[in-house]
């Protein structure tokens, strides 16, 4: 093949050879070439493992390679469906002698980092922000190479590795077309107000023209009347640009469809991009299983089946501080709690009760004091002045009660953040847009449901298991069998269920830091990062 060679007696090479998991060997058994790639792919484990098992031949080079070579360029032209620029796999000129060591590498490099991209996304979560806690999975890399060298059509193999999820596909067609949420600047602007069923008048004439201009309308009856079929064409809207979808076209609702305030096409193709991004680092998550869906900028926890959501609540997330902000994580959800008891996370005890028992021993009475084998003391032989936030050595817990602050139920899935979800009797926080109130884990607005929804599969009437478990006044763990992932994710760009892409605040600004890790992986064309959803 031309390969460019190192000298036979090479120690390195043969070393080389030898770590790749090519059987050992007199040195006469590799040829010059075979020791020059193995050389020149020793510090690149997926490469290694892939020459290794194919004898260290060159799979790109001269007429036999060819097809490969022009599948690489296919997938490599196709990148951009997925958000990733082609220009991240330089290849040599198609006219170019496909000859040589350097030839050879040029395509396989080239190659493995489209699977990786592909397989495990460009990034890895934990450098851009240490509040995503997504570890890389396995490489997929040696074994979709080996399969792209055994297939009659090699452009098949590098055209399926992307993640195979229906949202995935949606977010890609959102990214090359979908609806500008802009309306043409040359349409009369709406006027100021709050327009409901009901209203009527020119500024109605106006938002139904405006509405219509970028693919919302709504059939005409009276054009300047605001009927019902207005008001689901404005919901339509408003779930799209990630507004409250209550279909009446008040002063955020006709300042987004103004232009003023808006997200504009670009900022929007990036929270797109973000989105596809985060999804291939989930690419190894059967999401066709049963699973609780938490989406953090989305305020919502959802309950999926088959493909299908089954259940919906509103939800509180964590508080924009670092000690609070929710993480990002998925795990396995094995128990639902009756009657909980609180054992107060330390950050909480020493920042938040400690100062108040020093100054009153018996102040937050509704709370035990336990020693560190579970014991309750009484507070009269304590002398809380002593102590600080670093040698404190008690815990707290509050009891099962109807102002517990977990409520009746909360939602275990051991993790050594300790996040979990909770009822709580602060419900009105469900009432409000921005729902970031937590001291990190998840409220639920509708805990008895998600508990019946949990365990319906395993009983014929989870509401009256739920209730004798209640009614027993004790802490009583239901167990999940089998049990339920839960993922804990961040998309400010998802589709909804009638395919509409729906925009959320970055409420922690992460997908701000993944998108300027991205511009530095060769995205976009520099300037401003995402823009928030407001």
């Amino acid at each position: 093949m031309g390969l460019i060679s190192v000298g036979a007696g090479s120690s390195h090479a043969q070393e080389s050879a030898g770590s790749l998991g090519v059987a050992a060997a007199p040195r006469l058994h590799f040829s010059p070439e075979q020791m020059a790639l193995a050389l020149a792919v020793a510090n690149d484990p997926d490469l290694a493992a892939f020459y290794g098992g194919n004898g260290l031949q060159p799979v790109f080079l001269g007429a036999e390679g060819a097809a490969r070579r022009e599948a690489l360029r296919a997938a490599v032209r196709q990148m951009p469906d997925h958000g990733i620029p082609a220009d991240r796999y330089p290849l040599p000129s198609a006219t170019a002698p496909a000859e040589g060591l350097g030839a050879e590498l040029a395509h396989a490099r080239q190659a493995a980092q489209l699977l990786r991209d592909l397989t495990g996304g460009v990034l890895t979560p934990a450098r851009v922000d240490p509040e995503i806690k997504r570890p890389p999975g396995p490489s997929q890399v040696p074994v979709l190479l080996a399969a792209f060298l055994a297939a009659p059509d090699p452009t098949a193999v590098l055209e399926g590795p992307a993640p195979d999820f229906p949202e995935y596909r949606a977010l890609q067609a959102a990214l090359q077309g979908g609806a500008d949420l802009r309306v043409p600047a040359d349409l009369p602007r709406i006027p100021e107000g709050l327009w409901r069923p009901g209203s009527t008048g020119a500024g109605v004439a106006a938002l139904r023209a405006n509405l219509a201009s970028i693919g919302f309308a709504a059939p005409v009856g009276e054009p300047d009347r605001y009927d019902s079929a207005l008001a689901e064409a404005v919901a339509r809207y408003q779930r799209a640009a990630g507004l409250p979808d209550d279909g009446i076209a008040g002063p955020r609702t006709i300042a987004r469809l103004n232009g003023a305030d808006a997200l504009g096409p670009d900022a929007r193709q990036r929270a797109i991009t973000v989105a596809l991004e985060r999804l291939r680092w989930m690419a190894s998550e059967d999401l066709s299983a049963r699973h609780v869906w938490v989406n953090i900028p989305e305020f919502s926890t959802t309950l999926r089946q088959g493909g299908a959501e089954v259940f919906r609540t509103r939800s509180v997330m964590g508080k924009d501080t670092p000690e609070m902000r929710t993480p990002e994580f998925s795990d396995v959800m094995i128990n639902v709690v009756v009657n909980p008891s609180w054992n107060v996370p330390r950050s909480i005890t020493v920042r938040d009760y400690l100062p108040k028992l020093q100054a009153n021993r018996h102040a937050v009475s509704h709370l035990d004091v336990l020693d560190g084998s579970g014991r309750v003391l009484a507070r009269d032989g304590i002398d809380f002045a002593q102590y600080s936030a670093a040698t404190f050595p008690f815990r707290l817990r509050q009891k099962p009660s109807d102002d517990n602050a977990l409520g009746i139920v909360k939602f275990i899935f051991p993790n050594r953040w300790n996040i979990y979800l909770h009822d709580t009797p602060s419900k009105h926080l469900f009432g409000n847009r921005v729902r970031a109130d937590s001291n990190g884990c998840i409220r639920i607005g509708d805990p008895v449901d998600l508990a019946h929804a949990l365990l319906s599969e395993q009983t014929d009437d989870p509401a009256a298991v739920f209730a004798r478990a209640l009614d027993s006044g004790r802490e009583t763990w239901l167990t999940l069998r089998p049990g339920v992932p839960v993922h804990l994710v961040y998309f400010t760009a998802w589709p909804g269920p009638d395919g509409q892409i729906r925009l959320f605040d970055d409420i922690y600004a992460r997908d701000a830091r993944i998108w300027a890790a991205l511009e530095a992986e060769g995205f976009g064309t520099g300037g401003d990062v995402i823009a928030e959803a407001r």
